[in-house]
């Protein structure tokens, strides 16, 4: 099987992941994206979601490559035409972790490195004293750059799948900064139509995992697809068919931040529930509204 992937070592880590999991052998098609390209420039303003992906997903249309294994936080929410979802193996961790320092032991004003408003909020929500700086790149040169910073963040998931997780100083738990939707989750696609890679992807399917992430991008498409707010998300299984989502918009200043948490048994409605609240019930749509003024 060909597997379509960006060329940075935690992206081919990722695709030996799922190689070992699917238990066949496995060709890399390395594609190179925006996001790639683009380094020197944040995330959001080169179109944010979506800019480490889209001609990952064009390898898998255009035949190159039978399926594409992304970090699903990377998708957008909503379906590329002609691709599926085939599967989604069982999560990683998937909270954020800081390297250098814990957030209590940053001296007063310390500057931190991250490129994620989402980050940048929840950490001010606790610290206000805090500053930040734009910080890109794959994550060896994140944590290379750490000495540069009081402190920078990078998803544990990350970490860990490179064998790197003794570098974390703290991993932050959710109640203290809500991950991104669908962090820690590997999403691999394949053409619609090709159902003998549909069925090999059935196989590392994981149930509770496809859930949950179901769930958080659920949240996300209720959003709006041109939502460029701080929002993140997170859900959990309880039992056999609870699940709970606890999502969060905030102000592009982080001055405001919305939260909100509800339970349910299908994951798609409780995810748009829980958007919906933020957005009609708690004010978020005055926020979204006045992100997109001219």
């Amino acid at each position: 099987m060909r597997a379509a992937t960006r060329g940075s070592p935690l992206a081919l880590r990722q695709t030996e992941l799922v190689a070992a999991l699917l238990g066949v052998p496995v060709d890399t098609v390395i594609v190179e994206t925006t996001g790639d390209q683009r380094r020197d420039v944040p995330i959001r303003e080169i179109g944010g979601r979506g800019v480490f992906v889209k001609e990952v997903q064009a390898a898998v249309l255009d035949g190159r490559a039978d399926f594409a294994v992304h970090s699903a936080k990377d998708l957008q929410s909503t379906p590329t035409e002609g691709l599926v979802i085939g599967a989604v193996p069982e999560r990683e961790d998937p909270r954020d972790a800081l390297v250098g320092n814990t957030l209590a032991g940053l001296p007063p004003g310390s500057r931190v490195g991250t490129g994620s408003v989402r980050r940048r909020v929840q950490l001010t929500a606790r610290r206000p004293d805090l500053t930040f700086a734009e910080l890109r790149g794959n994550i060896g040169t994140r944590i290379d750059k750490a000495s540069e910073f009081g402190a920078v963040v990078v998803a544990y998931a990350a970490l860990r799948r490179l064998g790197r997780e003794a570098e974390a100083t703290e991993v932050l738990e959710p109640a203290v900064m809500l991950p991104q939707v669908a962090q820690g989750a590997l999403a691999i696609e394949c053409r619609a139509d090709d159902a003998e890679t549909l069925r090999r992807l059935q196989a590392i399917e994981h149930a509770a995992t496809r859930a949950a992430v179901d769930a958080e991008r659920a949240f996300l498409a209720e959003l709006g697809g041109g939502c460029d707010l701080p929002v993140g998300a997170y859900a959990t299984l309880e039992g056999s068919r609870q699940i709970t989502v606890r999502g969060l918009v905030a102000s592009l200043d982080g001055r405001i931040v919305l939260r909100h948490a509800a339970t349910g048994d299908d994951p798609v409605t409780v995810g748009r529930e829980v958007a919906g609240h933020l957005l009609d019930g708690a004010g978020g749509r005055a926020l979204l509204e006045g992100s997109s003024a001219p």
